[in-house]
């Protein structure tokens, strides 16, 4: 399976001034698979450690973190021999034994000969309550769900791939009636790799939902197995308000739709909770558009995105045969799965930080904005081929914005302010 992160961790293994790297992503979304793929791929050999599994790591731990010492015990328990720069030692589920994540920084300080990459599903967590991370001394990447891109590729459609990133408009619009069909079953299957090595595997949209299923019920017990008892109710009030929440024409997270008469205080920490995990992603509310966005950024005003659209559609049941039918997939949930996909590929494949405008009357909100070097963008989006653009015109004039986005189903098209993106190939553009 491609993934796009391979290339970065190529870049990661030439670096001159490399530091033990650090994986974060939710659980299930290919970090295991794809640090054995690495050292497979472009490494003699691997070192595979697994804190969650290998108990006889604590003891070796509470003899030290001397890297020297390290790299003795990691071998004999793997049966592999470790040479620099030809063996990749890999450390999963770090989070299990904070004094391995300190243990990071002796290796960037005394033996940066030896490749080391980390992950830990709930890494997050674990920094939020307070573990010492060894800030300074390790690189980090993100790993999220396929994106439409990667989903392409992993459905053998690599020639499409190629027309998107080629970024020829007239060759994308000829070939938009296949890109479409494919966009309709991306929003089903999404991209959890499990539930896409199915639909590759058998096309069966029905098997894939049953897939989808079992991930959200593998969450679930996450929540039970991991969080704070008195939290677990939280977790899973927030976690089934999302659909309903995205629903909405107003798309901020009102707590009072959860339980009624709720606040903040309720649910934040459940909030933080899941963010932490890498299963919600928050995007904020700026009161103004001004550079940089971050400073205009109001934490008590949000929308919530899944991980994933397609755990998003299974969750929120959106029947499995909507998918061949363009005009209920693209209009359910009021274009809430249409957001859901643009934010996805916003974060995976452009690497933005989005955050969304409103004004302080909650009309003439604008989807998401943008911080593009120091430009503001701002960005509409419309599930179907919907050309009005009010609120992002009203928006454009009151803040005098040269330079405007509207992803749509419509073809690639420039104005004198506006850029309309194709939904199917938007992110290359951005």
């Amino acid at each position: 399976m491609y993934r796009d992160l391979m290339k970065d961790l190529v870049k990661w293994k030439e670096s001159k001034n490399r530091k033990p790297l650090t994986i974060r992503g939710a659980r299930q979304v290919g970090k295991t698979w794809i640090m054995k793929e690495f050292g497979r791929l472009y490494f003699d050999n691997m070192v595979y450690i697994n804190f969650d599994r290998e108990h006889r790591l604590h003891d070796v731990l509470d003899g030290g973190l001397d890297p020297a010492r390290l790299i003795t015990a990691f071998g004999a328990l793997s049966g592999e021999k470790i040479i620099p720069e030809k063996t990749l030692i890999i450390m999963d589920e770090i989070q299990e034994e904070p004094r391995a994540l300190s243990a990071l920084k002796y290796f960037c300080e005394e033996k940066p000969e030896y490749a080391i990459v980390s992950a830990g599903s709930l890494l997050g967590v674990a920094l939020h309550e307070g573990t010492s991370f060894p800030v300074g001394k390790v690189d980090s990447l993100e790993l999220y769900p396929l994106n439409f891109n990667e989903y392409l590729m992993a459905c053998g459609k690599e020639e499409l791939v190629d027309i998107i990133k080629g970024k020829d408009a007239s060759l994308i619009t000829s070939m938009k009636s296949i890109l479409i069909e494919e966009l309709k079953t991306y929003y089903i299957v999404g991209g959890m790799p499990e539930v896409v090595v199915s639909y590759v595997k058998d096309k069966d949209i029905n098997s894939v939902r049953q897939v989808q299923e079992r991930l959200l019920d593998y969450y679930r017990q996450d929540f039970s197995k991991h969080a704070p008892i008195s939290l677990v109710p939280r977790l899973n009030q927030v976690w089934d308000s999302i659909p309903a929440q995205l629903s909405k024409e107003n798309r901020k997270y009102i707590y009072g739709q959860v339980v009624p008469g709720a606040r903040a205080k309720d649910f934040e920490l459940a909030i933080q909770w899941l963010s932490d995990c890498g299963l919600i992603h928050l995007v904020h509310r700026v009161k103004k558009p001004g550079i940089p966005l971050k400073t205009y950024e109001q934490l008590n005003a949000f929308k919530i995105y899944f991980n994933d659209i397609g755990l998003l559609a299974a969750l929120g049941e959106l029947p499995v045969t909507s998918f061949v039918d363009a005009n209920v997939l693209f209009t359910e949930f009021k274009g809430a799965l249409t957001e859901q996909y643009v934010l996805q590929q916003m974060i995976s494949v452009s690497h933005y930080k989005p955050y969304y405008y409103s004004a302080d009357n909650s009309k003439g909100e604008i989807d998401f904005l943008i911080q593009k070097n120091n430009e503001i963008i701002p960005i509409e989006v419309k599930a179907n081929e919907n050309l009005q653009a009010k609120s992002l015109k009203a928006f454009a004039l009151k803040y005098k914005v040269d330079n405007a986005v509207r992803i749509s189903m419509s073809d690639y098209r420039e104005q004198e302010w506006l850029t309309n993106l194709p939904l199917y190939a938007f992110a290359e553009y951005l």
